[in-house]
């Protein structure tokens, strides 16, 4: 029966290929937050691997319909997976409603790209037998990094990501990262394809998918022995309190309900709670997140005597907020930051960080001046865009260790949570993921964030408009957190980082070695097999 499955997939052509691969792709957005699914890509993997087995025998063409089969997958997918980014155009559904299926469409048929492109890079080097998964594993882990990378990169729900949505497996992720999970994922889900295989091409077609069970099974005994002789331990004499406020979007751009906003912080800020029963009294560090008000903070003075008025002597605020500042020379934008700031019991500024990578047409539109002309703003609705950061850098915070700051999605990029120079203590992750309502999008964001924890072996402090907050350890462990959609308080105690990890030493570089060995066997059987038909 799967035999005869394996040949109806391999010789299916035109419509019914797309069809197939479109279901695949969304199908295998299961795997992700916050369904968890992953075991399902055993059965979209290897459909994919016969859709590339079917491809006509001409290389080009050959490659041209595995390009079409993987646009299909990877549309199928992100449509899926990333659905929610249309919340975000229903904030302001007189201006922005319009655009809602341009989004939820657009993003995705872009980054599909991608796929079509590993998947016709995978023909050009295919093969016979099991060594085709590797080639298979191989392309798709290198489109995947490009999607990081190109054009500022998104690479939110990277395949790897479904692996890591078990904490004993995405341990792993502190030896060879995302993308190195990437390539283990590819090649593990897609090792059932080889179950079909003809006698010559594999004498047994099971033994491909022992490495892969190997494979996990030494992944989950890996983490399940590295969580288990690294227990939780805390900075003394750090207390946090993260504030939720699960302030709605319409009220961030209303200046008109700053007093309501700054009475909701302020109250709610100051509770009592179980962990605190004498409220601000002994924390040390209040959280709010980011963008936190309809206005510019530090044009409000009331606002920072309030803010001045609630910290106890000793306890510091770190809060999310827009900023006025110089704009670049020659700039036609706006001088507006999204920043972090750290402010004292006086009300003063200790310290600043402003957003570096801005979220594009969202709070910048690419070529801005030309688009605006055309009548098009992006979700912020600010005349000219945000303007990004010089760098990033790390944030000297009174009373606590060192922090790298990163502001909503900043966390997603690997490369921007690498630790140069001097090793920070902690991640300070502040978001808004009120954009995208009740939906699988703030679940994905918090699991990659935590991966980031791993990788870097650094606790994760993480305030979030909406949810879902938390407070994470550099094992990924999540010590406590506040539900998605909700307001409250989260009191906790800052994990303390452990030594550095394998992949906070070498980065991607022990991934890039895994890619090159599986790179340099499939060559070899290239050249054999080319060999052979010579004689």
């Amino acid at each position: 029966m799967l035999k005869t499955l394996t040949q109806s997939v391999i010789l299916t052509r035109g419509h019914r290929r797309a069809w197939i691969a479109l279901g695949a792709g969304a199908v295998s957005a299961l795997g992700q937050a916050p369904m968890h699914l992953w075991p399902i890509l055993f059965l979209t993997f290897p459909l994919l691997v016969w859709l590339i087995d079917g491809a006509p025998a001409h290389l080009w063409r050959g490659a041209r319909d595995c390009a079409l089969t993987g646009w299909f997958f990877g549309f199928g997918y992100f449509v899926a997976s990333s659905y929610w980014i249309g919340h975000a155009f229903l904030v302001d559904a007189e201006t922005f409603g319009w655009l809602l299926p341009i989004a939820v469409a657009g993003l995705p048929a872009y980054l599909a790209v991608f796929t079509a492109l590993g998947l016709a890079s995978a023909r050009l080097l295919w093969t016979s037998g099991a060594v085709r998964i590797l080639v298979f594993a191989a392309a798709l882990t290198a489109s995947e990094w490009l999607r990081g990378h190109v054009l500022t990169g998104f690479p939110w729900n990277a395949f790897g990501y479904a692996l890591a949505s078990r904490l004993e497996l995405a341990q792993a992720a502190s030896v060879i990262g995302i993308w190195g999970l990437t390539f283990v994922a590819v090649a593990v889900f897609a090792s059932p394809a080889t179950l079909t295989d003809k006698p010559g091409d594999t004498k047994r077609p099971w033994l491909p998918i022992c490495p892969g069970l190997v494979i996990l099974v030494t992944l989950a005994l890996f983490g399940a022995w590295r969580l288990s002789r690294m227990p939780t331990s805390f900075v003394d004499g750090v207390t946090l309190r993260i504030m939720q406020p699960n302030l709605q979007q319409d009220s961030k751009f209303n200046y008109s309900a700053k007093a309501k906003v700054m009475s909701q912080y302020i109250e709610l800020s100051r509770k009592a709670s179980d962990l605190r029963p004498r409220g601000l009294g002994d924390v040390t560090h209040l959280i709010w997140p980011e963008s936190a008000f309809p206005f510019y903070l530090t044009t409000e003075p009331d606002a920072l005597a309030q803010i001045a008025s609630l910290l106890p002597e000793g306890t510091v605020l770190i809060t999310g907020a827009d900023r006025i500042g110089p704009p670049p020379p020659n700039a036609a934008s706006t001088d507006t930051h999204t920043s972090i700031y750290v402010i004292d019991h006086y009300g003063s500024v200790l310290a600043l960080y402003d957003k570096v990578h801005l979220v594009p047409f969202g709070e910048y539109l690419p070529f801005q001046n030309l688009l605006e002309r055309l009548g098009l703003k992006q979700l912020t609705q600010l005349a000219g865009g945000l303007v990004a950061g010089e760098l990033h850098h790390p944030m000297a915070i009174r009373g606590a260790p060192v922090a790298l700051p990163l502001l909503c999605y900043e966390v997603i990029f690997p490369d921007e949570t690498a630790t140069r120079g001097e090793r920070v203590g902690w991640f300070l992750n502040l978001t808004n993921d009120g954009w995208f309502g009740i939906s699988s999008g703030p679940y994905q964001h918090l699991e990659q964030a935590r991966l980031r924890a791993i990788e870097q072996g650094l606790p994760l402090v993480r305030a979030a408009n909406t949810g879902i907050s938390a407070v994470i350890d550099p094992l990924g462990r999540v010590i406590r957190s506040l539900p998605l959609g909700s307001e409250g308080l989260l009191d906790a105690r800052l994990p303390r980082a452990i030594a550095p990890t394998l992949y906070a030493r070498f980065g991607d570089g022990l991934a890039g070695l895994v890619a090159a060995a599986a790179l340099i066997i499939v060559l070899s059987q290239l050249v054999l097999r080319h060999r052979v038909t010579a004689m």
